[in-house]
Order: C-alpha cells, then structure tokens, then sequence
C-alpha cells in the first residue's frame, strides 16, 4: 500500500505509540488526522507535526465518549474528503488488585480501550469500506494472555480482538484490511498514566522501560505491517512466545505470568 496522500487518522495521538504513528505515517506522504483529551498535548504534538511538515488535522476528543468520534469523523471528511486508515490507538492502563478495583476504573478503561475503538471503527467504516482501506486495532500481549492486577485492561484487550476478529470476517470480501498489533511492553508513558485501585495516576512506571521497544520503534512496525496488509502483529520475542505458549500450556502460563508480575515494583504479591 502506498501512503502518499492517504488520509490517517490517529487516536490518542499525542503521545506514545500514536505520535509516534502520526510522525511515520506523515513522514511517508499521509494527511494525518489526531485527537486527544488534553488541549496541552494536542499543541505540542501539532507544533512537532507542523516542525516535520505534515500535513495534518488535530482534533480535540475524547475517544470514550462517541459524540466525540463522530465529530472527529466529520471533521475529517470536510478537511480531507475521505478517510483511508483508522488506528485505533488510544487506551488508557490499571494496576490493581480486582477485589479492591473500584467499578468504575474498570468502566473507564473499557469505555476508552474497547468502546472508543468501536465508536470510531463505526463511524470511519463507511468511508474506508469505499477507500478498501485500513482498520488497525493497536491491542496488546495482554489480548492474548492476561496479566494479574490488571484484569480491566486484560478484558478491554480481548474484546477489541474478537471485535475486530469478526470485523474482519463482515467485512473481508469488501477489501477492507483489518489488523490488530500487539506490542510487547512498550516505552511509553502507559505505565506511568495507569489508574490505581481508587482512580489515581500511578505516576511511575513499575518496570525498567529502558529494556523495551521504544515508540517509534513500534510505529515503524505497524507501518510495514500496514502497508502488507498483514492480519496480525506480535512484537518483540518475548511477546511472541508467551501468545504460542499461552496457546498451548495455558495452564503452565498461569504460573509463569503470576511470578513475572510478582517480580515487578511494589507488586500487589509480596
């Protein structure tokens, strides 16, 4: 696929693997389209895609709620006339235990993670079932396995891939590309934003972020993936093995996970 002049639009695209996406896909010719929640954040990723000379839409938005997708949808299609490519990229993380998790974290992550994807994928489709363009799902290992105290997030994750897994079956005659990406643990600020049991920012990462894949490293990836049109992305080896593993010795992995996790910063296990 080539992407000079392709319409993308980004969501939670002011930071991490969505800013990053927003600068690779500009680099490579694409109008790019981002939305965020912070009107601070929105300016500094605008001033850093003006600075690159992309051509480009920000959108203020909240991607749980969807008055707030049409808008960006809308929005789009009277700048830009047409939409080729969605990234459903914004989420949002937690840590806790789920006896103290306080229901409407849960709620939360599910309403941006899960529901936002599938108010924008709504509104978008229309147009990119006529471009036979691209829906991308920017998932997570944690769609495949879940992880201890982090059940909300786990449970957003896989129900964006089944939704996007039958998606694909609607809409695969159509020649709509439907992809979901799975990047193992990721620099980014997910961790440091992640909600505790009570709603709070958990403000610093419990993991050394300097061993993971950067941002743009995983950007780049899903560029590649996109232009191939591939149906699924697993990063990083050990991603990798733990979805095979997960697969076959889900019982093993239970073990496994349970003593990773434990191992982490102030670990809800010691």
């Amino acid at each position: 696929m080539r992407l000079k002049d392709k319409v993308v639009i980004i969501t939670g695209g002011t930071s991490g693997i969505g800013e990053a996406c927003a600068l690779i896909f500009g680099r490579e010719g694409s109008k790019i389209v981002i939305t965020g929640r912070s009107k601070e954040k929105l300016d500094s990723s605008s001033r850093t895609l003006e600075e690159n000379g992309i051509e480009f839409l920000a959108v203020l938005a909240d991607a749980g709620l969807e008055a707030d997708n049409k808008r960006m949808v809308e929005e789009t299609l009277r700048v830009f006339g047409r939409i080729d490519i969605l990234i459903n990229n914004a989420g949002i993380s937690m840590r806790a235990l789920f006896q103290d998790l306080d229901l409407e974290v849960f709620r939360k992550v599910m309403d941006t993670n899960f529901w936002g994807t599938v108010y924008a994928t709504k509104y978008c489709l229309p147009s990119i079932i006529a471009a036979k363009g691209s829906v991308i799902g920017i998932s997570s290992i944690n769609g495949f396995r879940g992880t201890p105290a982090r059940t909300a997030y786990t449970a957003s994750k896989y129900a964006m891939n089944g939704f996007f897994e039958a998606l694909r079956t609607e809409v695969m005659h159509e020649g709509v590309h439907v992809m979901v990406a799975a990047p193992g643990f990721t620099a980014s600020n997910i961790r440091n934003n992640a909600l505790t049991a009570n709603g709070k920012t958990q403000g610093e990462s419990p993991r050394d972020e300097g061993k993971m894949m950067t941002s743009t490293q995983v950007a780049e990836e899903i560029l590649k993936a996109t232009q191939r049109r591939k149906r699924d992305l697993v990063l990083t080896v050990q991603g990798k093995v733990v979805v095979f593993l997960n697969k076959w010795m889900p019982g093993i992995m239970d073990g496994v996970v349970f003593r990773e996790m434990a191992k982490e910063k102030d670990s809800p296990f010691h």
